[in-house]
């Protein structure tokens, strides 16, 4: 309830509620006004700015005008600009044209001078083929010459390998093959005085060859072996059966020259105490090293050194070595009495070259005093020559007499 004074109101009083509903309704439209002035105030604001717009944009359309005014001004320039244009474009291709014409005739002239230049060539080209093709032929033919030749050569060179094998199948002159290339290794690496070939020893056996080295070790035995049989059987042997019978046999042939050498050239007192077993092949020699090196080592044992050819050289280098140091050895005694003999002749060259020395000197002396006698003789001949009748005034005289030097 509500209290004004000494009158009482009530909140379910009708006149309560109406005065109630009609304050509300009141401060409603209060609050209404005041929001419509708000309203117009900011309508206000916003209609200048759309006003200055309005001003632009009529500024903008009197502009667009001018615009288009000049826009009318340039297109009457562009085609005046355009029509000038093309005829200056017809005008160069006119030259355009003239001068296409002009190239194209120079073109044309060119291509005439050039494929005249080209059938010249042409003709000089197939005349320089066909002076080649002829050249060709005949060198040809001198080469098909050549060929016959060469084949003659070749049937020539299976005649002689026919000889070889005819001359291999024989054990005897294949020992005459083996001491052959023994001969030209030893001729090759030695002097001529330090061996011998067929020398026949004291136990009446002949070596093929005797190197003639100082003792020790000794004159050694140089004997030529060819077991060509055994090695051709090996060779040609297909299954490892036939390979193990070859090799048996090849190594028994072996045992039994290196037997034979041991016995044979291998004499107390006259001969090395070991010997030389020569193979004139390098695949028999190489075939023993690599798979029966049992009787290499044999032949060790008896003291029979199996060589072949290459090896052989390097030993027979080896031997001349030996051979100059002992002939060094020898001629010692000779060099000493020389070197005395040299020493005795730059002694004498010593007292020589001293008595010259003093000869030299006292020559030199001579010739200083014949200096001074020569001056003195000049300034007198000047006093001579300006003689002015005055009186001399004597003058002290050292004359160096010219004679005969001392020795």
């Amino acid at each position: 309830m509500i209290q004004f004074g000494d009158t009482i109101l009530q909140w379910d009083d009708p006149l309560v509620i109406a005065g109630l509903v009609g304050a509300a309704v009141l401060l409603l439209m209060i609050v209404l006004l005041i929001t419509v002035v708000r309203s117009a105030g900011r309508a206000a604001q916003m209609a200048q700015p759309m006003m200055m717009q309005m001003g632009q944009l009529n500024q903008t359309v009197q502009s667009l005008g001018t615009g288009q005014a000049q826009l009318s001004g340039g297109l009457e320039s562009l085609s005046k600009s355009q029509s000038m244009t093309i005829q200056t474009m017809e005008v160069r291709l006119a030259e355009v044209q003239q001068k296409m014409a002009e190239r194209l005739h120079e073109n044309a002239m060119k291509s005439a001078r050039s494929l005249s230049d080209l059938q010249e060539r042409m003709n000089d080209t197939l005349h320089g083929s066909s002076e080649k093709t002829t050249k060709s032929l005949t060198q040809l033919q001198e080469r098909l010459a050549t060929i016959d030749k060469a084949q003659t050569n070749i049937e020539k060179l299976s005649g002689d390998v026919l000889s070889l094998q005819d001359i291999l199948s024989n054990k005897q002159t294949r020992g005459a093959f083996g001491e052959i290339q023994l001969n030209d290794i030893v001729s090759k690496a030695l002097p001529a005085d330090s061996y011998s070939f067929q020398c026949t020893l004291s136990n009446g056996k002949r070596a093929d060859c005797l190197i003639k080295l100082p003792n020790p070790p000794g004159p050694i035995v140089i004997d030529a072996k060819f077991p060509l049989e055994a090695y051709e059987a090996l060779v040609a042997a297909e299954t490892k059966e036939q390979q193990a019978r070859a090799l048996t046999a090849l190594g028994q042939a072996v045992r039994v020259h290196i037997k034979k050498i041991s016995e044979s050239y291998q004499i107390e007192g006259e001969t090395a105490d070991g010997a030389l077993m020569f193979l004139p092949s390098e695949a028999v020699y190489a075939e023993l090293h690599s798979r029966l090196p049992n009787i290499i080592r044999e032949g060790f044992a008896a003291r029979v050194w199996i060589v072949s050819p290459t090896t052989c050289m390097a030993t027979l280098h080896t031997m001349r070595s030996i051979l100059k140091d002992s002939r060094m050895r020898e001629q010692t005694g000779e060099i000493r009495k020389a070197l005395r003999q040299l020493h005795r002749d730059v002694e004498i060259i010593g007292e020589k070259a001293g008595k010259l020395e003093t000869h030299l000197r006292q020559a030199g002396d001579d010739v200083s005093g014949v200096l001074t006698a020569a001056t003195r003789a000049g300034k007198r001949a000047d006093r001579l020559d300006n003689f002015d009748f005055e009186e001399l005034v004597p003058e002290e005289t050292n004359v160096v007499p010219l004679g005969k030097s001392p020795d």
